[in-house]
Parts: C-alpha cells; sequence; structure tokens
C-alpha cells in the first residue's frame, strides 16, 4: 500500500475505533451495536480493492482485539475484518463509478451478516458461548439494522475522501460535474436529480438539431 493509503486509513480506523469504543458501545441498544469500524472497513475496501482491504481490516480488528476493553482472544476480530474486507473489495466497482446505491447496501448488510456470524464461529471454536445466551438471531437482524442505518451517514463520507487523499481523477472529475464516483453515485441515485439533468441535456440537443436542420434548409444543404 501506498504511504498516503497507510496514513489516511490509519487515521480513519483510530478514529472510527474512539467513537466505537467512547460513545457507540456505551449507548446500550438492544442486541448488537453498530459497528462504525466495520462501515470503515468496508468503505476503504471499495475504494482500494481485496488486497487494501484484506490489510486495513486485519489492523483494524487487531486494534479493536487489543483495545480495552476488550474481552475476547486477540486476533478474534482481526480474522473476521480481515476476511470481510477481502470480500468487500471483491465488490469495488469498476473504474470506481457506482450508478446505484443497492452494491454498497447490500455489502454493508452482507458484511454485517457475515462479521456477526464469523465472530461467533470463531468463538465457539474458543470456548466462547456468549454468542448463543443473547440470541445469535437477535444479533444478526440488530446489527444488519443499525449497520445500515450508520451507513448513509459515513460510508460515502469515508469513499470521498479516500478518492480526494489518492488524487483520483475521477475524484476530480466529480468536482467540476462530468463524472460521479463512488460517493456521489451512493448520493444522488435515486434521487431525480440524474434524471432531470438528462432531460435537460436531451432538450438542449433536440433543440440544437432543429436549429441545424433549419440551418440547412435555407443554405440549400442536401440532407441525407
Amino acid at each position: 500500500m501506498r504511504f498516503n493509503r497507510i496514513l489516511l486509513s490509519t487515521a480513519l480506523v483510530i478514529v472510527a475505533l474512539v467513537l466505537q469504543v467512547c460513545i457507540l458501545a456505551r449507548l446500550h441498544l438492544p442486541g448488537a451495536v453498530p459497528d462504525l469500524l466495520l462501515l470503515t472497513v468496508l468503505a476503504l475496501a471499495l475504494v482500494y480493492g481485496h488486497v487494501g482491504g484484506a490489510l486495513i481490516g486485519f489492523g483494524a480488528g487487531l486494534l479493536a482485539d487489543l483495545a480495552p476493553p476488550a474481552d475476547h482472544a486477540a486476533g478474534r476480530y482481526a480474522l473476521v475484518l480481515c476476511v470481510v474486507g477481502y470480500a468487500a473489495g471483491l465488490a469495488k466497482p469498476e473504474l470506481g463509478r457506482l450508478n446505484s446505491v443497492l452494491r454498497p447496501m447490500l455489502v454493508v448488510a452482507g458484511a454485517a451478516i457475515a462479521s456477526t456470524l464469523l465472530y461467533a464461529g470463531v468463538g465457539a471454536l474458543v470456548g466462547d458461548t456468549a454468542a448463543r445466551h443473547v440470541g445469535l438471531l437477535s444479533l444478526l437482524i440488530t446489527a444488519v439494522i443499525y449497520d445500515l442505518m450508520l451507513a448513509p451517514f459515513t460510508v460515502p463520507f469515508l469513499i470521498a475522501l479516500a478518492r480526494r487523499a489518492e488524487n483520483d481523477p475521477l475524484a476530480e472529475a466529480s468536482k467540476s460535474g462530468t463524472s460521479a464516483d463512488v460517493a456521489s453515485g451512493w448520493l444522488s441515485s435515486g434521487t431525480g436529480l440524474n434524471i432531470g439533468d438528462q432531460r435537460r441535456n436531451g432538450l438542449r440537443i433536440r433543440a440544437a438539431k432543429a436549429r441545424m436542420a433549419r440551418a440547412g434548409r435555407i443554405k440549400g444543404v442536401k440532407r441525407l
């Protein structure tokens, strides 16, 4: 990984972990806890790909394993986030373009389910049966709900930040309005703004064609 990727990823993971431990873990919500660290790994994996996603996931999970008040074996969450980050990186859009919000939302939902199942499965292998007492089904449902609710407020911002730090030409083009990157696709899809722009562009094209046709008839130019 390049130095700017490592620097940005480290800063974002540390901030997400601090917010996770100091705020989200203290909300005492029923079932699971909103996983900001997982969403950070997913956002960076959608930009950097499967290799970057696996490395960032392993580092983020290892920090979470060592950060107090961790009550599980070190390396357990690192394994989970490494696998999830790798899988999420495989869903990276071609050329970074994303015209629908469906893909990242499916990635978030799938990652929430996979991380919960993997964490419980690894825990069962090492003798941790806490998931059985809480209820695995309730953990799955609440994890998906909480992460999907938190994702629109975090993932687009993190994706845009990662692209800007990379000096990505797609990010530069999106600022001038000539192209759309992952974050702009997330925010604008389904809002009707793109439809309105296309309609106005179509009207301009038809008007230009009509002017050219009139000019051709006046000047006696033969039209094919």
